[in-house]
């Protein structure tokens, strides 16, 4: 099922976890369909990937997801991509699902659609707040606008404008709806770390609300 196709993974220390979703996704992708981005990590990351047989591109430096996708694409050519958060774990084979409608044609980009966070996630705002300022600017609602795992056609990557940081998902899609493309969801089973209502998990999400308000204005032509 690999042809034409390519999963980007970045990763940033996940040694205790990128092994599981890089065998998991290799149920069906071959390795060498997979590109993990180790964006600067200093756990073995990149070492975890190179014993793979995953292709593999290192960063020097902590750049945060949005330049570490960016990257990874940069760095591929297969028409077909698949962005797959490195934390996954067993879970992670049910992303290449995402690439069924793409390849079809149903779709331009489809997003995994999240769960309800379970008493460990947090309370939801984040994303309340991406979803109601989305479907505003767009008229789409989506369920999960900040879910990671997406896949879509390569000239349909060239209707994102850049970003900084956690506001790459939001960013993403703004760009791709404003372009005239077609954007859906596809529910998934899958499971990966949460930050939990602990302080670093508010301290986590707060940074992610402030890269997120940054994207918006970013894009506030769209008003």
């Amino acid at each position: 099922m690999s042809r034409g196709m390519v999963a980007i993974v970045p990763a940033y220390n996940e040694a205790d976890r990128l092994a599981g979703t890089l065998r998991s996704l290799t149920i069906w992708l071959e390795p060498k369909s997979i590109f993990v981005v180790d964006d600067g990590s200093d756990d073995g990351t990149g070492e975890i990937a190179r014993r793979t047989g995953t292709r593999l591109l290192r960063l020097e430096t902590n750049q945060g997801k949005a330049h570490a996708v960016t990257a990874g694409v940069a760095a591929t050519q297969e028409p077909y991509l698949l962005f797959v958060d490195a934390d996954l774990g067993t879970s992670a084979w049910a992303t290449v699902r995402l690439l069924e409608p793409v390849v079809r044609g149903e779709a331009d980009m489809v997003v995994a659609s999240w769960r309800k966070a379970g008493r460990r996630g947090g309370f939801g705002l984040v994303k309340w707040f991406a979803q109601w300022w989305i479907r505003r600017l767009t008229g789409q609602r989506l369920t999960s606008p900040l879910s990671g795992q997406r896949a879509l056609r390569r000239e349909v990557w060239e209707a994102f404008r850049g970003c900084d940081g956690f506001g790459f998902e939001v960013a993403l899609t703004l760009d791709v709806l404003r372009a005239g493309y077609k954007v859906s969801e596809m529910p998934l089973e899958l499971k990966h770390r949460e930050t939990g209502r602990t302080w670093q998990g508010f301290r986590h999400r707060g940074r992610q609300f402030g890269h997120i308000l940054r994207a918006f204005w970013e894009r506030r032509d769209l008003l």
